[in-house]
């Protein structure tokens, strides 16, 4: 057990925190491995090898970058862009995407048509194929259809005919940019305030990461295995203390972290990584109580072939893509040299 000092709080922490840190700096380790196009394995260890975990830092998963490309690739109309957001996330999976590309060309407020839409996911229904990622809890909205997806696509229909995009363009902070967005039915604080993040990778909005987070229930859980007593303390607490004090924890557990092309870890980032951490905690940590009946990981890690990543795109905004490029060509230079 470890005691910590956090704004007049004393913490105690058990030995899953040092697992947080180790889960953050291994799997950013491995994304590097794959961004050079290293053979798998990626790491030694045996649990973040064979069970599927996100990415320690939010927008470099696989499905962020893609919706950080839909949203840079179309147009940048704040209610296009608005819209593409709520599409993307709703569904959060690049095939149902392209169903909807695929139904009404570019998504724009003028293409959107939600029974053309509607109607291409029964047909994919039919079929037997999923329309959404199992990632998130994405309760249905209450508009009437028999159908959950429908039942989004109105709820989209109904948040850009209410000028939602107005009133999150001049909204003057990330919380009330949450605040907008939970407004809306079936938007609860977790689901809101991931979109919130979304909608800030995009033009419309640009607000420091570091301003507001919601814990989610797997950060909930990790933060429960990670500390026996928090003296009163939210848990949006100790994820800003993560961030607050990430190089020193590294450096207190001997881990070399490599981080995002300069970019340090958020506060969505940290709440990311205590839910993997919960995760990570079933098999390493068995007996640490979270909150939940959880005792596994269910889904595998089944590498791809080819092995190797796409370059990566960020919000250009955050100035990444350049650095990642001429670390890219650093690497690809090495390997001529060498070659």
């Amino acid at each position: 057990m470890r005691s910590i000092a956090i704004n007049g709080h004393t913490v105690i922490a058990t030995d899953v925190l040092q697992s947080y840190w180790f889960v953050a700096a291994e799997r950013q380790r491995m994304y590097h491995q794959r961004l050079r196009a290293q053979p798998y394995p990626w790491t030694r260890d045996p649990i973040l090898s064979a069970y599927r975990f996100t990415n320690a830092y939010r927008a470099a998963d696989r499905v962020s970058q893609d919706l950080i490309r839909v949203q840079y690739a179309g147009s940048q109309e704040p209610d296009d862009l608005l819209l593409r957001t709520l599409i993307y996330r709703f569904f959060n999976k690049p095939s149902t995407w392209a169903v909807v590309e695929g139904a009404v060309g570019s998504l724009t407020t003028a293409a959107f048509d939600v029974e053309r839409i509607s109607l291409e996911m029964d047909r994919r229904l039919a079929l037997g194929q999923r329309i959404y990622s199992p990632a998130y809890i994405i309760p249905p909205p209450p508009f009437g259809a028999a159908r959950k997806h429908l039942n989004h696509l109105r709820l989209a229909k109904q948040m850009i005919a209410s000028d939602a995009a107005s009133a999150i363009e001049a909204a003057s902070s990330l919380r009330e940019v949450f605040n907008i967005i939970s407004s809306y039915p079936s938007l609860g604080p977790f689901l809101a305030f991931q979109l919130t993040i979304d909608l800030n990778y995009s033009a419309l909005i640009d607000f420091d990461e570091n301003e507001f987070v919601v814990a989610g229930p797997g950060a909930r859980s990790g933060i429960a295995k990670c500390f026996v007593d928090t003296d009163g303390l939210r848990p949006e607490d100790l994820i800003r203390w993560a961030v607050d004090h990430q190089q020193e924890e590294f450096e207190r557990y001997g881990l070399d972290f490599e981080d995002l092309f300069g970019r340090p870890l958020a506060l969505i980032d940290c709440q990311n990584l205590f839910c993997e951490t919960d995760k990570y905690a079933r098999v390493a940590h068995p007996d640490a109580p979270g909150i939940g009946q959880r005792t596994r990981i269910k889904q595998r890690f089944a590498p791809q072939t080819p092995p190797s990543m796409p370059q990566p795109f960020f919000p250009p905004k955050w100035g990444l893509n350049e650095r990642a490029q001429a670390a890219d060509q650093t690497v690809s230079g090495r390997a001529h040299s060498a070659g």
